[in-house]
């Protein structure tokens, strides 16, 4: 009896042991996130830094301390989980991407950005896995097969633009924030479901037909998860709208369109979509009929609270990765020949330019001949830039070789730590060294000075809507919808194939006010709010 008495106290020790462990690591990563912040703020005007490469640094030092304090044996208190970034961090990004855009630019321009998004990188995945496969072979890296070549030109060709949206301003150069963003989103969706698909499909037993099978399943993925995004977008506007939940409590109102959005995340996880696509698409909706069903003070909570969510997880996960970065497990598998290592990241980063290379300018070319305005081209300089945006690798990269090369975190092959410590290296590479040269490099190439056309803009945006938020992914007056009646009935077949993107969006516009605006609210519905005129007189639209 007393020895089971003793055995369930140092249980209990045993736990509570673990548990203040637990809490100490979580007030150390929380201060170091509060350090990044002030530290971001404190650059903010630094011609070379950014939050994004500042975090990463703070992680890596802090990672320093910790395995000088732990005697070499641990370099992190958190471990890098693939989990935990696409359930609980990549979530609130994307959606926010989505909520924030400039909608009327992201469509107009929405051809291109598919065929960057898509197209580029099935190429770059292509150009890796074909680079990789021929080069690793005689670095004597260790057993790789079919499936890990393919798996890893998937999870190099995703890309990471935060540090040249962080430098961007789409007020100035609206194209090519629209290119770069857009092309990013659907570049992530695309790394996704491309990794997903090689996991699933049998490579031992390759035939004819898996390719026009691997095509359909992919645009399966697309348009089930765009529309999945869309109607939960839309339910969360037809309840607000029809519940005016509002005149109780505006902290329902937020909170319901938190918990829509995540739940169409998880919704796409669960019917094994793609939840990227999901949410962004999500956000969009809610951006143009949930948010003007809410009342104000829910308005300014809402596009502030998805603002932060955004801001915090992006740098949570370059703290994390920066931490991580030292983890002394998957470096002792490499220690004894740290020249494979380094041969192997080398190959992978110089794969990685040639690959963003070989679609980049052939696509802005033939994107280039399907446009007729000057304006609406993507010049040599964008092309460079464009080019330059999509070098650095980040936690989505990160997440996809721990998948593919690590059970639970750890590996016990040589061959998948090589393949671990050079994703490492490259995601840190690239986003220290590109990231640190983005800036000098946009303003060399895009030389800004503000004309009279654009301080109008600014002054005229309207502060009521969700994209007037001092955060990375505004909008302004471009998206206002007082520019309808600017856009003239197309006289002749000839005049309609030279704008199609106007008719299209004049036809949308007028669709929308006779039938979506009505049914699911939106500009111009005035939400009851308590004590309001809108209540005493039970008026629903202005």
């Amino acid at each position: 009896m007393v020895f089971e008495i003793s055995s369930v106290v140092s249980k209990l020790q045993m736990v509570s042991t673990s548990d203040h462990a637990s809490v100490v690591s979580m007030n150390l990563f929380v201060a170091l996130l509060c350090a990044c912040i002030v530290i971001g703020h404190l650059l903010e005007e630094n011609r070379w830094m950014n939050e994004s490469i500042t975090a990463l640094l703070i992680g890596i030092s802090t990672g320093v301390v910790i395995l000088l304090l732990s005697g070499g044996k641990s370099s992190h208190i958190l471990v890098f989980s693939e989990d935990l970034f696409f359930i609980y961090l990549l979530p609130p990004i994307i959606f926010n991407a989505g909520f924030q855009v400039k909608k009327k630019q992201f469509f107009v321009n929405f051809m291109t950005i598919i065929l960057f998004g898509a197209i580029g990188t099935l190429i770059s995945c292509a150009v890796i896995t074909l680079g990789a496969s021929q080069i690793f072979e005689k670095l004597d890296i260790g057993p790789l097969e079919l499936g890990d070549y393919l798996a890893i030109g998937a999870i190099f060709a995703a890309t990471d633009s935060v540090c040249t949206l962080q430098v961007l301003n789409q007020d100035e150069t609206p194209l090519l924030y629209s290119l770069v963003f857009g092309e990013g989103v659907v570049n992530d969706a695309t790394s996704v479901v491309l990794f997903n698909a090689i996991q699933s499909f049998d490579l031992n037993h390759i035939d004819s037909s898996i390719a026009l099978h691997f095509l359909g399943n992919f645009l399966y993925l697309f348009v089930a998860s765009t529309m999945l995004g869309v109607l939960t977008g839309l339910l969360s506007a037809y309840i607000i709208k029809k519940l005016y939940i509002g005149r109780h409590s505006t902290d329902r109102e937020v909170a319901l369109m938190m918990l829509m959005a995540y739940l169409s995340y998880m919704l796409a996880e669960l019917c094994y979509l793609s939840g990227i696509l999901t949410v962004f698409f999500c956000g969009i909706v809610m951006s143009h009929y949930t948010w003007h069903n809410v009342t104000e003070s829910s308005r300014i909570t809402t596009k502030h609270s998805f603002a932060t969510l955004s801001f915090v997880a992006e740098i949570f996960i370059f703290l994390y990765v920066g931490m991580d970065a030292l983890d002394i497990e998957k470096w002792k598998f490499v220690s004894d020949s740290p020249g494979t290592s380094i041969a192997a990241s080398s190959v992978l980063l110089g794969l990685v330019l040639v690959g963003r290379a070989a679609f980049v300018f052939p696509l802005s070319f033939l994107s280039n001949l399907a446009k007729k305005s000057p304006n609406e081209k993507i010049s040599f300089r964008q092309q460079v830039i464009i080019w330059w945006a999509g070098l650095m690798r980040g936690a989505v990269s990160m997440a996809l070789a721990y998948n593919q090369f690590t059970m639970s975190g750890h590996t016990s092959l040589r061959s998948n730590a090589v393949m671990i410590t050079s994703t490492i290296t490259v995601v840190l590479f690239s986003t220290v060294v590109f990231g640190l040269m983005t800036k000098p490099l946009i303003r060399l190439l895009l030389p800004h000075t503000p004309n009279h056309k654009e301080i109008n803009i600014v002054i005229a945006t309207d502060a009521s809507t969700p994209k007037s938020a001092t955060v990375p992914l505004l909008g302004s007056a471009q998206d206002s919808e007082v520019d309808i009646d600017s856009i003239h009935r197309p006289s002749s077949i000839r005049a309609l194939l030279r704008t199609p993107t106007h008719t299209v969006h004049r036809l949308w516009r007028k669709f929308d006010d006779a039938f979506m605006r009505p049914v699911f609210g939106g500009r111009g519905f005035v939400p009851v709010e308590p004590g309001s005129p809108s209540e005493r007189n039970g008026h629903q639209w202005r």
